[in-house]
C-alpha cells in the first residue's frame, strides 16, 4: 500500500482570441482532474470507510483494517481478529466490480463515543467471517486487543447487506448498536453454511448492548421479517429526532431484481426495539419502470432532508442503462415520519389502523430538487453558508457537485474531479471531519482526498461569485477565487462570499458627475478607509490625476474634460492596505464606433444626445453620458447568434397534425462519441428531404440545459449528418425535431472519455509490415482512425493512416511496410479523435526475418512435416501472420498448416504439416522449395543441402572397424595393468585385515580398564538446578522476577480451584495454536507454582490422567502416556522428578556417575577425532572412528606452574600423564587437566583456554599449538591439526611446510636456530619428555577455531570425512574397512558392563523391600484404574507403567547426566548413552525381538542381555504390586514433607505470571467455556477480577 500525490497539469493560458475547440476543452477539463490530492491504495477492494474526529480515517478491505491519518498516510494495518498473515493476501472471494451497498467482507465500520465525557472513543467493526462477527477496539490504538466481540451480529454473506448505527440510550450510560442485516439468503448450499440459528432466521433488525462482552441481543431487541416478505437489502442507518431510520429495498438475491419499492423503516432510539412504522419512497419520475433500487443514502440534518440515489435495473452487462436510469431524490424527513405506518408489510408489527390490502403510502420527493442522471452511485449532503450542497459519485469515476437554490432547486452539477481509470465511485462519500474543504472519494482499491471545489478555475470576481459555490469566494489580496482558509489576511472585508453577489465585485468605473470633469472611482464591496488612486498615461507614464480617500469615502480621481484628448491608453490603479486593483483602458478607436453596445464594450463612452461614441474624458452632458452596458442590452440581444451547433433554446413551433406522420427515425450512428464531440454523426430514417428545419436536441442531466444542434447536411432522403459539440462524460437522450414539431426519439448517445492505451502486442515487427498488431486499453470505440507516425531523414515526420478494427477494449491493425526507412526504427502509434492525436505507444521495426532452409519428413504415407529453419530474432509470429506453401514436381503445390515455433540456441524452427495426402515419401523427395508469406513479406526457401547417402554408407563400416581394433588393443593393455595393481592391493589388504582382526581379538581377551572405585565426591547439582533442567530442557534462561502483588495472589487462589484449573487445561489443549512446546511449558510453570502444594498437584494429576484414559480408551489404550502431546504427560514427568529426586540422589546417583566416568575413560583410551567427535572406542556404530591410524601411548612428565589460584602447599605439581601420539594439543590439555584433578582431588584453577603447554629440552622451550608454522597443509589447502606425534619425529620435520608464505613465524625462527648445526633428535617429544603448563598472559581464546579447512584423524579422501566436510576435498589414505573395527563396540561394552548392570539394578531394585512412595502410589493408581475400566489384558497395565516411569523419567535421566551432575556432556557420550537408554527400554518391552545378522549393531550389542533384564523387570513390577498399599495419610505426609523441603526454592511469582500469559492469550475461549459449565460462576467472576487487577498493574507500570 502506498500514498502518492497527483498534480494536475498546468492549464493553458486563455488567449484573447476565441479558443480553438481543443484548448477550450483542456481549459474546461483541468479543474475536474483535481489539484494535489493524496491517494491511498489497498491490495483488496475496499468494503467500508469511516472517519473519526481525532484518530484519522479507517478503511476495511478484504479481511484487513487500516488506520490512516487525514492525509491518507498509513499508520497501522491489522487483520481481522489478529489472524496470521498480511494484508496483501487475497481473501477467498472477491466482491463484484459494482457492488451494492454493504456487499463486501467488511459490513460495519462505526466510530462512536467520540467526545463523550470521560470515555475513550471506540471503533465497532463487523465482518462476514466467523458467522458475521463484530469487534470493538479502542479508536486511538488498534494494536490493543479487542475489548468485546460477538458472532451473528452482521450478515455473514459477502453479497448480503448490513447497516447499523451506535447511540447512547436516553437516560442511561449504555451504548447500543442498532443493526439491520440480511442474515439469510435464499441461496445455495454455500450460503447456508453461515446462516444463523433457526430462532434468528427471520430477524431483520436487532438491538445489541455494546457494553456486553459478546454483544448479545436483548430479549426485546429484535424486529422480525414478515413470513412472506422475502429478502431486504439495507443501505444505511441514521438517527433523527429520537428515532433510528433504516433505508432499504426488497431484493431477490437469486434473480437480481427488486421486488418492491424502496422504503424507510423506523424504530425508537431506545433500549428495546419499538417499531414505529415504514414508508415507501417513490423516486420513479422520468423512468417507465420506476427506480426500485436504492444505491446510496445521506441525511442532511441541518435542513431535515434525506437524500437518496435511486436506480432502475440495468441488466447483467449494463445493457439496459439509459439517460434516466438513476436519480437523486430529496425527501423531507418530517413527511417520512408523518407517513410511516406500523403495519405488517415487511416486518412483524403490532398494527395500528391497518386494513387488509393496505399498502405502504409512497412518499413523493421534493420535485424541484430531483436530478436525473444516467449513472449515479453515491451521495453525500451538507449545508454550507445556508446553502445545501450535494456531492454525487458516478459509475464512470466522476465526482459531481450540486448546490441547491433557495427553493431547493437543483442546479446543473459541476464536475469537480474525475478518476483517470474511470472506476465506479463507492456508495459512501465521507467528509473530512476537521476541514470542510476536503471529501474522501473511494473507488475500487483506492481512497482519495479531494478538494470540495475548484475555486481557482474561475478567473474573475464576477465569475467566482456568479457560480454560487458556497465553498468559494473572491480573495481581494490575492485577486483570486479561493477557499476562505486559503485567503491571506482573511477577514470579512478581504474575502467576498457568494452572499455578496457579482455586483459587489470591486470594479474601476469612469463616471461623469459634471460636464467639466470625468471621475475615475471604484465600486463594489470595498473598504473606503486608507485607499489611494492614480490614473496615468500608459504610453508616456504621465500622471493624469491622483487622490486619497477622505472621511470614509472611497478614493476618486477627477480628470478635467477637454474637446480632444491625445491620451489613448490609460492605466488606473486603486491601492488598499492589503491589495491593489489595476485596469487598463484603451480609447484608441472610440470615434470610429457607431453603435452603443460596441462602443461601451470597448471601454469608450456613448453620448446619447449626439449619438456617437466619444473618448470618456471629452465633454458631454452628464445626463447624456453613458458607460453602462445595461442600457445597450436590447441592442446586444439583437446581435446575430451562431446558427451552427452550440447551445440554444429549443424551437417551440407548431405543425399540422397530418404532417407528423411523414418523418421516421431509425437509428443514430455512432452511439458513443468522445467528450470532444463528433463532426459526422449520421441519423438514418425516412423522408428527411421533406423538412426545411431539422434540429437535434440532446438531454443529459435533467437539471442542465439541453443542447440544440441544427443539421449539418441532409445527405439524402434517408441519411443526414450532424456535428455534435463537446460535452462532459454522460449518457444523453437524443431526439430529432422536424420543422418545429414534436421531438422524435432517436435513442441514447453516450459521451465517454478519450481512449487510453495500456499495451501493444506484439511490440516488435518486421520492416516489410503486414503483421497483426493489437492495442489493449479502453474507449477505443470512439476512434476516428489510427495513424503510424515515423521520422524520416531531416526530422520530417510522416503519418500513415492504417485500417483498423476496434472494439471497446482493443484495436487490431496490420503493420504498414516501412521499406524506405532505416532497418531499425521506432514508430509512434497514434489515435485520432476529431482533431486530437493521442500517443498510444511505440512499435519497433526490425530487419525482415531470415530463413536458412527447410527439410521435409514423412513418418506415414499420408502426412508430411515441413520444418523451416530461421535465424533467431525477437519477432512474435502467430498463426494468423504466416502462410506456408510447399512446391514439388512440376509446379505442384500444397498448403502447409502451421503447428508451432520452437526456438533453440542457434536457430528457430517453424513446424507445419500437410495432411490427408497420398505418396508422401514421393512428394518429400521431389520437393523443390517452400514459399513463406509473413504479412507483406513473401520469400522462397531452398531445401537444406544433405551429404550423399552412398558416401556415408561406404565410410561408416571402415570407421567402425578401425575403432573396434583400437578399442580391443587398449582394453587388453589396461586389463593386464589393472589385474596387477589389484593383486598388489588385495595382498596388502589381506595383510592389514589379518593384523587388525588379531589385534582386536587380543584386546578383547586381555584388555583391562582401570576403573577408579573411589572418584571423590559425586558432583550432584542442587535440587533447584536439577528441577529446572528437567522441567525446561530447552529453556534454561532466567525470566524476570516479579514482586508478589495482589493480582498474583488472586491468580494463585484461582488456580487452587480444581474445577477451574482442569477446565482451563482442557480448554487450552483444544486450541489449534497451543503447541506441544506450549503444553510442556505450561505444565512446568504449573509444577513450579504448586511446588509447595504437592498434595493438590497430585490430585490434579489424578483427574487429568483419568481424563486422558477416557480419550485413549476410545482408540488404543496401549498408546497412553507414550508421547508428550498433552499437559498431563509433561506434568507426570515433572511430578516423578520432584518425588524421585531423593531416590535418584541416594540410590542411583553414584552408579550412574561411575558409568559416565568409566565410559569417558574408555573413549579417551583410544583416538578421538576432534573435528567429527568420532572415536575408536564407542557403543554407537555411527560414531565409530574406523579410519584410525596406528597410535601409541606417550608418557609425559608434566610440571604445573604455580599460580595464585592454586597455591596450596600439598598440591602435587609434578605429575606423569599418559597421552596418545595422535592426540591434538587441545586433547592433551584436557588429559593433563583430568590427571591433575585425579591426583589432587581438586581442579587446577584455570580454564583450558587460559593455559598453554610448553616442551622443555634443557634450556630451550617450545610452545605446543594445534596450528603453527610447522603444521602440515594438504594439497587442497586443508590444514592438518598438530598432534603429539607431530612433535615426536626428527627435528627437521618441524620445519615449515607452507612454502607459499613469505613471512616467518618467530617460533619457527627459534626452532630453526636450535635445530642447527647437527639436527640431534633428542629435542623431540618422547616418553619422559617434560611439558610445562603455564598461564597465558592475555587473549584467552581457544587455540583453534575449527572449520571446513581443518582435519585431524579423518583425512579428506575418506568417506566419513566427505560426509562431514563435503565432497570437495581429495587426498590419499590407506584403504580401511569399517567392519574390521566392530569389535571395538564389544570391547567398550565389556569395559563398562559391570558398572552398567550395577546401575540398572539400582534402578529396578527395592532397597529395604520398599518401593519409592511415588512409584508405589502411581502404579497402584494405574492398577485401580484398569480394574475400574474392566481392562483384563495385563499387557495394557504393564505398558502404562512402563510409559509413566521408565519412558517418562528414567530414560530422560539416563540420556542427560547433566540434569543430575555438574558435568559437561559431549556429543560422543550422548550417542553412547542413547544406546544404553535403548537397551534399558528394551528391557521393559513386552515384544520379543527377532534379530537377524543384518540388524543394527546398536540392537545386537545387548541382544543376549535383554532377556535377563526382562525377567528382572517383571520381578520388579510384581514385587511392587505385592507390596502392601500405601494409605492416603502416608502419601499425603510424604508429599507434605517434600513440599516443605523445597519452600522458597523457586520464584513462584514468575511461574504465575507465565501461566497468566497463557490464560489471557486464550481469555475469550476460557471465559466462554466457563460460561457453559455449571457451577463455575464464581470462578468466572474471579477470573474477570484477576484480569482487571493485571490490567491495572500494567497501567501503573506505564505511569
Amino acid at each position: 500500500m502506498e500514498v502518492s500525490r497527483r498534480k494536475a497539469p498546468p492549464r493553458p493560458p486563455y488567449p484573447a482570441a476565441p479558443l480553438p475547440l481543443l484548448a477550450y476543452l483542456l481549459a474546461l477539463a483541468a479543474p475536474a482532474r483535481g489539484a494535489d490530492e493524496p491517494v491511498w491504495r489497498s491490495e483488496q477492494a475496499i468494503g467500508a470507510i469511516a472517519a473519526s474526529r481525532a484518530d484519522g480515517v479507517f478503511v476495511a478491505s478484504g479481511s484487513c483494517l487500516d488506520q490512516l491519518d487525514y492525509s491518507l498516510k498509513n499508520r497501522l494495518s491489522r487483520l481481522y481478529r489478529d489472524q496470521a498473515g498480511n494484508c496483501t493476501e487475497p481473501v477467498s472471494l472477491a466482491p463484484p466490480a459494482r457492488p451494492r451497498p454493504g456487499s463486501s467482507f467488511s459490513k460495519l465500520l462505526l466510530p462512536y463515543r467520540e467526545g463523550a465525557t470521560g470515555l475513550e472513543g471506540l471503533l465497532l467493526t463487523g465482518w462476514t467471517f466467523d458467522r458475521g462477527a463484530c469487534e470493538v477496539r479502542p479508536l486511538g490504538n488498534l494494536n490493543r486487543s479487542s475489548l468485546r466481540n460477538g458472532t451473528e451480529v452482521v450478515s455473514c454473506h459477502p453479497q448480503g447487506s448490513t447497516a447499523g448505527v451506535v447511540y447512547r440510550a436516553s437516560g442511561t450510560d449504555l451504548w447500543y448498536l442498532a443493526v439491520a442485516a440480511t442474515y439469510v439468503l435464499p441461496e445455495p448450499e454455500t450460503a447456508n453454511r453461515c446462516n444463523p440459528a433457526a430462532s434468528d432466521h427471520d430477524t431483520a433488525i436487532a438491538l445489541k448492548n455494546t457494553e456486553g462482552r459478546s454483544l448479545a441481543t436483548q430479549e426485546l431487541g429484535r424486529l422480525k421479517l414478515r413470513g412472506s416478505a422475502g429478502s431486504l437489502h439495507f443501505v444505511d442507518a441514521f438517527l433523527w429526532k429520537g428515532s433510528v431510520y433504516f433505508p432499504y429495498y426488497p431484493y431477490n438475491y437469486t434473480s437480481g431484481a427488486a421486488t418492491g419499492w424502496p422504503s424507510m423503516a423506523r424504530i425508537a432510539q431506545s433500549t428495546e426495539v419499538l417499531f414505529q412504522g415504514q414508508a415507501a419512497l417513490d423516486c420513479g419520475h422520468g423512468h417507465p419502470d420506476g427506480r426500485r433500487l436504492l444505491l446510496s443514502s445521506s441525511l442532511v440534518e441541518a435542513v431535515d432532508i434525506w437524500a437518496g440515489v435511486f436506480s432502475a435495473a440495468t441488466g447483467e452487462g449494463q445493457e439496459r442503462r439509459s439517460p434516466a436510469t438513476t436519480a437523486l431524490c430529496l425527501f423531507r424527513m418530517s413527511e417520512i415520519q408523518a407517513r410511516a405506518r406500523s403495519c405488517s408489510w415487511d416486518f412483524q408489527a403490532t398494527e395500528h389502523n391497518c386494513k387488509e390490502g393496505d399498502q405502504p403510502e409512497r412518499v413523493q420527493p421534493i420535485a424541484s430538487s430531483t436530478l436525473i442522471h444516467s449513472d449515479l452511485t453515491s451521495v453525500y449532503g451538507t449545508v454550507v453558508m445556508n446553502r445545501t450542497v450535494l456531492f454525487l459519485g458516478t459509475g464512470d469515476g466522476q465526482l459531481l457537485k450540486v448546490v441547491l437554490g433557495e427553493n431547493l432547486t437543483s442546479n446543473c452539477p459541476e464536475v469537480i474531479y474525475e478518476i483517470k481509470e474511470e472506476t465506479p465511485v463507492f456508495y459512501k462519500l465521507v467528509p473530512h471531519p476537521v476541514k470542510n474543504i476536503y471529501i474522501y472519494l473511494t473507488a475500487g482499491k483506492e481512497v482519495r482526498r479531494i478538494r470540495v471545489a475548484n475555486c481557482s478555475k474561475r478567473e474573475s470576481c464576477s465569475a467566482c461569485l456568479a457560480a454560487a459555490d458556497p465553498h468559494c469566494g473572491w480573495c481581494l489580496p490575492l485577486q483570486r477565487c479561493t477557499f476562505q482558509g486559503d485567503c491571506t489576511h482573511t477577514g470579512s472585508e478581504n474575502w467576498l462570499d457568494i452572499s455578496s453577489g457579482p455586483k459587489k465585485c470591486p470594479k474601476i468605473q469612469i463616471i461623469r458627475s459634471l460636464r467639466e470633469r470625468t471621475t475615475v472611482t471604484i465600486v463594489g464591496s470595498v473598504s473606503a478607509r486608507h485607499s489611494e488612486c492614480v490614473v496615468k498615461n500608459a504610453d508616456t507614464g504621465k500622471l493624469l490625476c491622483q487622490g486619497r480617500s477622505q472621511l470614509n469615502r472611497t478614493c476618486a480621481c477627477n480628470i478635467p474634460s477637454r474637446p480632444s484628448y491625445n491620451v489613448l491608453v490609460v492605466n488606473a490603479t486603486f491601492s488598499f492596505p492589503a491589495w491593489n486593483l489595476s485596469e487598463r483602458f484603451d480609447f484608441t478607436n472610440c470615434a470610429s464606433l457607431k453603435e452603443c453596445p460596441v462602443c461601451i464594450r470597448t471601454g469608450c463612452a456613448w453620448c446619447k444626445r449626439d449619438k456617437k461614441c466619444i473618448h470618456p474624458f471629452t465633454p458631454c452632458e452628464p445626463s447624456d453620458y453613458e458607460r453602462n452596458q445595461e442600457l445597450c442590452q436590447a441592442a446586444v440581444e439583437k446581435l446575430p447568434k451562431n446558427s451552427g451547433g452550440g447551445r440554444a433554446e429549443e424551437n417551440k413551433g407548431n405543425r399540422t397534425e397530418g404532417a407528423l406522420q411523414v418523418f421516421y427515425i431509425k437509428a443514430i450512428e455512432p452511439q458513443k462519441i468522445s467528450t470532444l464531440g463528433k463532426s459526422n454523426v449520421i441519423v438514418t430514417g425516412a423522408n428527411f428531404t421533406q423538412a426545411s428545419n431539422i434540429t437535434m436536441i440532446l438531454r443529459g442531466t435533467s437539471t442542465c440545459e439541453k443542447d440544440v444542434i441544427r443539421v449539418s447536411h441532409v445527405l439524402n432522403d434517408t441519411h443526414m449528418k450532424f456535428s455534435l459539440p463537446s460535452s462532459r462524460k454522460e449518457m444523453k437522450e437524443v431526439c430529432i425535431q422536424f420543422d418545429g414539431g414534436n421531438c422524435m426519439s432517436a435513442g441514447a448517445l453516450s459521451y465517454i472519455a478519450l481512449p487510453h492505451c495500456s499495451l501493444i502486442v506484439p511490440a516488435t515487427t518486421w520492416i516489410s509490415g503486414g503483421q497483426n498488431i493489437t492495442i489493449m486499453g479502453r474507449n477505443f470505440d470512439v476512434i476516428d482512425n489510427l495513424i503510424i507516425s515515423h521520422e524520416l531523414k531531416g526530422n520530417v515526420n510522416v503519418n500513415i493512416n492504417v485500417s483498423e478494427y476496434c472494439l471497446a477494449t482493443s484495436c487490431r491493425f496490420l503493420a504498414p511496410s516501412l521499406k524506405s526507412s532505416k532497418v531499425r526504427t521506432n514508430v509512434v502509434v497514434k489515435l485520432r479523435v476529431q482533431d486530437t492525436y493521442l500517443d498510444c505507444g511505440t512499435l519497433q521495426y526490425l530487419e525482415d526475418p531470415r530463413f536458412t532452409g527447410y527439410r521435409v519428413e514423412s513418418e506415414i504415407d499420408t502426412e508430411l512435416e515441413v520444418k523451416i529453419q530461421k535465424e533467431n530474432d525477437n519477432f512474435n509470429i502467430s498463426k494468423d501472420d504466416i502462410d506456408i506453401t510447399l512446391f514439388h514436381g512440376e509446379n505442384k503445390q500444397f498448403n502447409c498448416s502451421f503447428e508451432n515455433i520452437t526456438r533453440n540456441q542457434d536457430l528457430t524452427t517453424i513446424l507445419c504439416k500437410i495432411k490427408s495426402i497420398k505418396n508422401a515419401n514421393t512428394i518429400a523427395t521431389s520437393s523443390k522449395k517452400v514459399r513463406v508469406k509473413l504479412g507483406n513479406l513473401e520469400l522462397y526457401v531452398e531445401q537444406e543441402s544433405v551429404p550423399s547417402t552412398w558416401y556415408f554408407l561406404i565410410a561408416l563400416p571402415i570407421l567402425l572397424a578401425i575403432v573396434i581394433v583400437v578399442a580391443v588393443v587398449v582394453t587388453r593393455h589396461k586389463s593386464k595393468e589393472l589385474s596387477r595393481k589389484q593383486s598388489q592391493q588385495l595382498e596388502l589388504l589381506e595383510s592389514e585385515l589379518r593384523k587388525e582382526i588379531r589385534d582386536g581379538f587380543a584386546e578383547l581377551q586381555m584388555d583391562k580398564l582401570d576403573v577408579v572405585d573411589s572418584f571423590g565426591t559425586v558432583p550432584f547439582l542442587d535440587y533447584k538446578h536439577f528441577a529446572l533442567r528437567t522441567f525446561f530442557p530447552e529453556d534454561m534462561h532466567n525470566r524476570d522476577t516479579n514482586d508478589k502483588s495482589e493480582s498474583l495472589t488472586a491468580l494463585d487462589a484461582l488456580i487452587c480451584n480444581k474445577s477451574f484449573l482442569v477446565t482451563v487445561i482442557h480448554t487450552l489443549e483444544k486450541q489449534k495454536n497451543f503447541s506441544v512446546k506450549d503444553r510442556c511449558l505450561f505444565a512446568s510453570f504449573l509444577t513450579i507454582a504448586l511446588q509447595t502444594k504437592l498434595v493438590y498437584l497430585t490430585s490434579i494429576l489424578e483427574v487429568l490422567t483419568r481424563d486422558l484414559m477416557e480419550q485413549c480408551s476410545n482408540m488404543q489404550p496401549k498408546l497412553m502416556l507414550r508421547r508428550t502431546e498433552s499437559v498431563v504427560e509433561k506434568l507426570l514427568t515433572n511430578w516423578m522428578s520432584v518425588c524421585l529426586s531423593g531416590f535418584l540422589r541416594e540410590t542411583v546417583g553414584e552408579p550412574f556417575y561411575l558409568l559416565v566416568t568409566t565410559l569417558n575413560q574408555k573413549i579417551n583410551k583410544g583416538p578421538v577425532d576432534v573435528i567429527t567427535c568420532k572415536a575408536l572406542y564407542t557403543l554407537n556404530e555411527d560414531w565409530l572412528l574406523w579410519q584410525v591410524p596406528e597410535f601409541s601411548t606417550v608418557a609425559l612428565n608434566v610440571v604445573f606452574e604455580k599460580i595464585p589460584e592454586n597455591e596450596s602447599a600439598d598440591v602435587c605439581r609434578n605429575i606423569s600423564v599418559n597421552v596418545l601420539d595422535c592426540d591434538t594439543i587441545g586433547q592433551a590439555k584436557e588429559k593433563v587437566f583430568q590427571a591433575f584433578l585425579s591426583k589432587n582431588g581438586s581442579p587446577y584453577g584455570l580454564q583450558l583456554n587460559e593455559i598453554g603447554l610448553e616442551l622443555q629440552v634443557g634450556t630451550r622451550q617450545k610452545e605446543l599449538l594445534d596450528i603453527d608454522s610447522s603444521s602440515v597443509i594438504l594439497e587442497d589447502g586443508i590444514t592438518k591439526l598438530n598432534t603429539i606425534g607431530h612433535y615426536e619425529g626428527p627435528p627437521v620435520a618441524w620445519e615449515r611446510t607452507d612454502r607459499d608464505h613469505e613471512s616467518v613465524d618467530p617460533d619457527s625462527a627459534l626452532l630453526v636456530a636450535w635445530l642447527t648445526p647437527d639436527c640431534t633428535p633428542n629435542v623431540a617429544i618422547s616418553n619422559g619428555s617434560t611439558i610445562k603448563v603455564f598461564k597465558k598472559i592475555a587473549n584467552f581464546t581457544s587455540d583453534v577455531e575449527y572449520s571446513d579447512d581443518h582435519c585431524h584423524l579423518i583425512l579428506p579422501d575418506s568417506e566419513a570425512f566427505q560426509v562431514v566436510q563435503g565432497k570437495r576435498h581429495r587426498g590419499k589414505h590407506k584403504f580401511k574397512v569399517k567392519e574390521m573395527y566392530l569389535t571395538k563396540l564389544l570391547s567398550t561394552k565389556v569395559a563398562i558392563h559391570s558398572v552398567l548392570e550395577r546401575l540398572f539394578r539400582s534402578i529396578w531394585s527395592l532397597p529395604n523391600s520398599r518401593a519409592p512412595f511415588a512409584i508405589k502410589y502411581f502404579f497402584d493408581f494405574l492398577d485401580a484404574q484398569a480394574e475400574n475400566k474392566k481392562i483384563t489384558d495385563p499387557d495394557v497395565v504393564h505398558i502404562w507403567k512402563t510409559n509413566s516411569l521408565p519412558l517418562r523419567f528414567w530414560v530422560n535421566i539416563l540420556k542427560n547426566p547433566q540434569f543430575v551432575f555438574d558435568i559437561k556432556k559431549t556429543p560422543h557420550i550422548d550417542s553412547c548413552l542413547s544406546v544404553i537408554a535403548q537397551a534399558f527400554m528394551d528391557a521393559f518391552s513386552l515384544t520379543e525381538q527377532q534379530l537377524g545378522k543384518e540388524a543394527p549393531t546398536n540392537k545386537l550389542l545387548y541382544a543376549k542381555d535383554i532377556p535377563t533384564y526382562k525377567e528382572e523387570v517383571r520381578s520388579y513390577y510384581k514385587a511392587i504390586r505385592d507390596l502392601p498399599p500405601l494409605s492416603s495419610l502416608e502419601m499425603e505426609e510424604f508429599l507434605t514433607q517434600e513440599s516443605k523441603k523445597h519452600e522458597n526454592e523457586f520464584n513462584e511469582e514468575v511461574a504465575l505470571t507465565e501461566i497468566y500469559k497463557y490464560i489471557v492469550k486464550y481469555f475469550d475461549e476460557i471465559l466462554n467455556k466457563l460460561e457453559r459449565e455449571r457451577g463455575l460462576e464464581e470462578a468466572q467472576k474471579q477470573l474477570l477480577h484477576v484480569k482487571v487487577l493485571f490490567d491495572e498493574k500494567k497501567k501503573c507500570k506505564w505511569m
